[in-house]
C-alpha cells in the first residue's frame, strides 16, 4: 500500500513570547479529518521507523507568524504529526478506541482540528480512559471561553492549543470540572480587557470562593482540582492546578511551572504562569493585589540553574517536546513534556554586596508543626537589625521569614505563647534556615516577660515596621515610601492598621500630654479650656464622650464665662464623659466658625488616645447659641458623631440634608420667639418628617416643642441627651448624603473630594448595593471613593457608576498608603479605610 503523502499544517510550536503583529488574529488550522482514514489504512500495513519518517506531517510555524522565543528560552523545534502518529494514538487507545474514535467524528467542523491536536499528544493513558462525551465537552468549552472573552482574538492559535485547550496539567485526576469552573468564575473576569488582571482576580477569587488553602495535610501532592475543592486543602501542586483549570474556562491561557528542587536544596514548588503576549507567573492562592510577577520565590528562582535536571524551571507543555516535566511526586519516567523556562527567572533584586539570607521558622512546642511567632533579631551591640513574624502551616513549607543580614553572630529573641525565647545564632552562609526548637523552652519563672504591646508581623510589613520604629525626624513621609502602595491581604491590611494606630497614638501620647493635663487646646492664638466630668462605670470599648457648647455668643466676657459654668452642670449622664469647652471667641457665632471643627477633631482624638473613649459614640449637644453650633455642625461633622440634640437655638442658613445617618433630636420652648426660633423649629420638623418619608431608613430624628416653656425649658430638654445614648455612629452607611457648608470638609463618611479641594455648597448623594456604588448626583467633577472589609468584598471587583456610565470596575487594592491617610485624618483607630478609588465624573449636559 502506498504511503500518504506528507501535508504541512500552520501550527505553531513554541509558546513563547510573540511580537504584536502575531497577537492580533488567530492562525488558522487546515482541518485533518481526511487524515483520519489514511491514518486507518496506514495501520494495515508494518512500518518501520524509515518509512514512520516517510508518513510524517509537518507541523510548521505558519507563514508571517513569529514565533520568538522568550528570554533565555531557545526556539523550539516543529513538532510533526502524521496520519501515521494520529493512528498510533488510535491504536493506543486499545479497548477506549471507539471513544476516541467518536470524539474525532462528532467534532463539529471549526473544532476538529483542536481534536485532533488533543488526540495527537494524548499521554496513553488517557487515550485508553477519556471519554468521547468528556473530550467533545472540553472542546467546546475551549471555544466558548475563547469567544466570549474580550481578548479572545488576541490569543494566537499555537497558544490556544497548547496552553488554554489541554484538559489537564500534569499526572492529577481529569475530572470532569471544567464547566462547573466556567460557571462559577466567568461572571468575575468577563468585563475585564486584560488578560493579566483577569488572571490576578481569579487568584483571589478562586481560593476565596471554594475555601481552599495550602496544607501539607491534604492527601497527595498531584490530587485533581475535584479532590482539591471537596477537601479544601492543596499543596502548591494542586493549587495550581485548580487556579490554571479556572483560568483556562475563563479563556486564559495558562501553564503549570515548577522546579523539581531549589538550588539551595530546601525543597520543591510549583506555580502558574499566564500567557498575555508573553508569559506572567503568579503564585496559585498567593496573590499580590492585580500584580503579576511577585513571589515570595523571586530570589530563590533567579539560582535556578538552567538545563538543571533538578535545579532548572520547567513549564509544562501539553504538544511534544524534547524534555519531560519532572514530576517530583510520582516515580517512574514522566509522561508529561515541559520546555526550560529557567533564563526568565535569572533577574532578581540586588542584595547588597556581603550580604546574606537566613531564613527563620518557629515550630509548635511539642509538635513539628509551624507556627506563627513575633521574632527579633539583635546584632552584637545591642540594636535591632530585624523584626517579623514566622509562616505557620498556611504558608508554602519552603516560604520562611527571611533576614538579609551581614554575616555573624545574632541574638535572636522569639515571643511565643505568653514567653520570650532568647538564643545565639551565627549568620554564616546565603540560604541559611534556622529552626526556633521551643519544646525545650524555660520555665515562664526563668524568661523575661514578653512585651504585649509588640505586634505581630506579617513578613511583608516589616518595612513598615521599621518605619514605625524609626525617628520621625528622620525617617521621610510614609507616603513616599515606595512600599507603601503595595497591595496587602486582608489579614495584611489590618495588622498594618494595628501598626499604624500603635504609633499614631504613641507619637501623640508624648506630643499632646500637657495640653490633655491642662485641659486646654490651641489653635492659632485660639485657646479653648474645657471641664471634664466622668460618669459611670466605663465599658468594655470605653466611655460614650458627649460635647457640651453652652449659650451666650455676642456677649462681654463674662456673660459668656458665666453660660459657660453654668453648661458644666447642666446635664448629668448614666454613663460617659461629659466634656463643657469654653469657646474660643465671644462673637454671636462662637459654635460654628471654621476653628470650631479643627478643636473638636483634637479634642476627639486626644480623648481616644488618652481616655480610651468609644469613637463609635460621641455625641454633641448645646443650649442657645450652643444649639446654634448643634444645628451648624451635626450636618458637617455627621460621620464622628452618634446622635446631635440641639436645644434652643437657630440655625441661620443651616439645612437637614446633611443629617441622613445622624439621629437627630431638636428641643424648642413652644414660646421661644425670639429671632422666630420656636417657628423654624416647627418647619425643621416638617423638614425632617418629609426627608423621612422620601428615604425611610434615614433621617431618624425626634422634634419636641415643650408646651407653654420660653428659651428656658427648665431642663426639660434633658430627655433628648438621654435620647442620644441608644444610639452609635454607623460609618459605612449605604447612603450619603454630603452637603458642603460655608465651612468645607474633605471628606464625609466613605466619600472624599479627592485632589480636588471642596467647595462651599456643593452636594454628592451616593449609596452602596453590595460591591456596587453609584453616585446619584454630584456637584463636583471628582470624588475619591473610600473601602473598607467590613463594607465591600475587597477581593473581589467593585464598580462605581453614574447613570449609564460604568467610572470604575475592578478590585480595589488595599495599601498602607490609604491606611495612613485616613488614620492621619481623624486620628480615630476605628475609621481606616485601606482602599480608595479616584474617580472623574461626566460633565453634567
Amino acid at each position: 500500500m502506498s504511503r500518504p503523502a506528507p501535508v504541512r499544517i500552520p501550527v505553531v510550536v513554541d509558546d513563547q513570547a510573540r511580537r504584536s503583529e502575531a497577537c492580533s488574529v488567530p492562525r488558522p488550522l487546515i482541518c485533518l479529518a481526511a487524515l483520519v482514514s489514511l491514518a486507518l489504512a496506514a495501520t494495515t500495513t508494518t512500518t518501520n521507523a524509515a518509512s514512520a519518517t516517510e508518513a510524517r506531517v509537518l507541523v510548521t510555524q505558519a507563514s508571517g507568524a513569529s514565533g520568538a522565543a522568550g528570554a533565555g528560552e531557545s526556539t523550539a523545534t516543529p513538532d510533526e504529526v502524521s496520519a501515521a502518529e494520529l493512528a498510533t494514538a488510535l491504536d493506543l487507545a486499545a479497548g477506549n478506541r471507539a471513544q476516541i474514535e467518536r470524539a474525532l467524528a462528532d467534532c463539529p467542523a471549526d473544532q476538529r482540528p483542536a481534536m485532533e491536536f488533543l488526540v495527537a499528544h494524548m499521554p496513553s493513558d488517557d487515550l485508553q480512559s477519556l471519554t468521547a462525551d468528556f473530550l467533545l465537552e472540553h472542546v467546546k468549552i475551549a471555544f466558548e471561553a475563547r469567544a466570549a472573552a474580550k481578548w479572545g482574538d488576541q490569543i494566537p492559535t499555537d497558544i490556544f492549543l497548547n496552553d488554554l485547550l489541554p484538559y489537564a496539567n500534569v499526572n492529577e485526576a481529569r475530572d470532569d470540572v471544567r464547566r462547573e469552573l466556567r460557571q462559577r468564575f466567568w461572571p468575575v473576569v468577563q468585563d475585564l480587557d486584560s488578560i493579566r488582571l483577569a488572571a490576578a482576580r481569579l487568584n483571589h477569587e478562586v481560593f476565596r470562593q471554594t475555601g481552599v488553602k495550602y496544607s501539607t495535610q491534604r492527601r497527595r501532592a498531584d490530587q485533581g482540582p475535584r479532590e482539591t475543592m471537596d477537601t479544601q486543602m492543596a499543596s502548591c501542586t494542586g493549587l495550581s492546578i485548580l487556579l490554571i483549570d479556572a483560568c483556562r474556562a475563563c479563556g486564559i491561557p495558562a501553564r503549570f511551572v515548577g522546579t523539581p528542587r531549589w538550588s539551595d536544596n530546601s525543597g520543591n514548588h510549583s506555580w502558574i504562569e499566564v500567557w498575555d503576549g508573553e508569559w506572567h507567573f503568579t503564585g496559585a492562592a498567593e496573590p499580590t493585589g492585580d500584580q503579576l510577577n511577585q513571589a515570595w520565590f523571586i530570589d530563590r528562582a533567579a539560582q535556578a540553574t538552567p538545563g538543571h535536571p533538578q535545579h532548572g524551571i520547567y513549564a509544562v507543555s501539553y504538544r511534544r517536546t524534547d524534555l519531560r516535566f519532572p514530576l517530583v511526586w510520582r516515580r517512574g519516567a514522566s509522561p508529561v513534556h515541559a520546555i526550560d523556562v529557567t533564563t526568565r527567572y535569572q533577574i532578581a533584586p540586588a542584595k547588597p554586596a556581603g550580604m546574606i539570607d537566613v531564613r527563620f521558622r518557629a515550630l509548635t512546642p511539642g509538635q513539628p508543626q509551624r507556627c506563627r511567632a513575633n521574632l527579633l533579631l539583635k546584632d552584637e551591640a545591642g540594636e535591632v537589625v530585624f523584626r517579623g513574624q514566622t509562616l505557620d502551616e498556611s504558608a508554602d513549607s519552603n516560604n520562611h521569614l527571611t533576614a538579609t543580614l551581614a554575616p555573624g553572630r545574632y541574638t535572636l529573641e522569639v515571643t511565643l505563647e505568653g514567653q520570650v525565647l532568647t538564643q545565639t545564632i551565627d549568620a554564616r552562609e546565603d540560604g541559611q534556615l534556622v529552626t526556633v526548637q521551643t519544646e525545650g523552652a524555660k520555665d515562664e519563672a526563668e524568661m523575661p516577660a514578653a512585651n504585649a504591646a509588640d505586634p505581630v508581623v506579617d513578613p511583608a510589613l516589616q518595612p513598615l515596621q521599621a518605619w514605625c520604629d524609626a525617628d520621625p525626624a528622620t525617617r521621610g513621609p510614609l507616603a513616599e515610601q515606595p512600599w507603601a502602595t503595595a497591595p496587602l491581604t486582608r489579614e495584611q491590611a489590618q495588622q498594618a492598621g494595628q501598626l499604624l494606630v500603635a504609633e499614631h497614638q504613641g507619637r501623640l501620647r508624648a506630643e499632646r500630654a500637657a495640653e490633655h493635663e491642662a485641659k486646654l487646646l490651641t489653635l492659632g492664638d485660639l485657646q479653648m479650656p474645657y471641664d471634664v466630668r466622668v460618669f459611670g462605670d466605663k465599658p468594655a470599648n470605653g466611655h460614650s464622650l458627649y460635647i457640651s457648647m453652652h449659650g451666650g455668643g455676642g456677649a462681654p466676657k463674662r456673660v459668656n464665662d458665666q453660660q459657660w459654668e453654668n453648661q458644666k452642670r447642666l446635664y448629668t449622664l448614666e454613663e460617659g464623659i461629659y466634656v463643657a469647652p469654653r469657646a474660643p471667641t465671644d462673637t454671636w457665632n462662637l459654635w460654628h466658625q471654621g476653628h470650631i471643627d479643627e478643636l473638636f477633631a483634637r479634642l476627639i482624638e486626644n480623648m481616644i488616645v488618652f481616655e480610651g473613649i468609644d469613637p463609635n459614640r460621641v455625641y454633641i449637644t448645646g443650649y442657645s447659641a450652643g444649639g446654634d453650633g448643634v444645628y451648624q455642625l451635626a450636618p458637617r461633622m455627621a460621620d464622628r458623631l452618634a446622635a446631635a440634640a440641639m436645644m434652643a437655638g437657630h440655625p441661620n442658613e443651616t439645612q437637614p440634608l446633611g443629617l441622613r445617618n445622624l439621629p437627630f433630636t431638636l428641643h424648642m420652648g413652644e414660646k421661644d420667639s425670639a429671632y422666630n426660633r420656636n417657628g423654624i423649629a416647627q418647619q425643621w420638623l416638617e423638614q425632617l418628617a418629609e426627608l423621612q418619608r422620601q428615604d425611610p431608613s434615614g433621617y431618624v430624628h425626634w422634634v419636641k416643642i415643650h408646651a407653654g416653656k420660653g428659651h428656658w425649658m427648665d431642663r426639660d430638654d434633658a430627655e433628648g441627651v438621654k435620647w442620644m445614648a441608644q444610639y452609635s455612629r454607623n460609618l459605612v452607611p449605604d447612603r450619603v448624603v454630603w452637603l458642603q457648608d460655608d465651612v468645607v470638609h474633605p471628606r464625609f463618611y466613605w466619600l472624599a473630594t479627592g485632589p480636588q479641594p471642596p467647595r462651599e455648597r456643593e452636594k454628592v448623594v451616593a449609596q452602596r448595593d453590595g460591591n456596587r456604588i453609584e453616585i446619584i448626583s454630584s456637584d463636583r467633577s471628582q470624588l475619591a471613593v473610600l473601602f473598607r472589609d467590613d463594607w465591600v468584598d475587597m477581593d473581589s471587583p467593585v464598580e462605581v457608576v453614574s447613570g449609564e456610565t460604568t467610572l470604575f470596575r475592578g478590585v480595589v487594592p488595599r495599601t498602607i498608603t490609604t491606611l495612613s491617610a485616613t488614620l492621619s485624618d481623624r486620628g480615630d483607630p476605628t475609621a481606616l479605610f485601606s482602599g480608595q478609588v479616584i474617580i472623574d465624573l461626566p460633565a453634567k449636559p
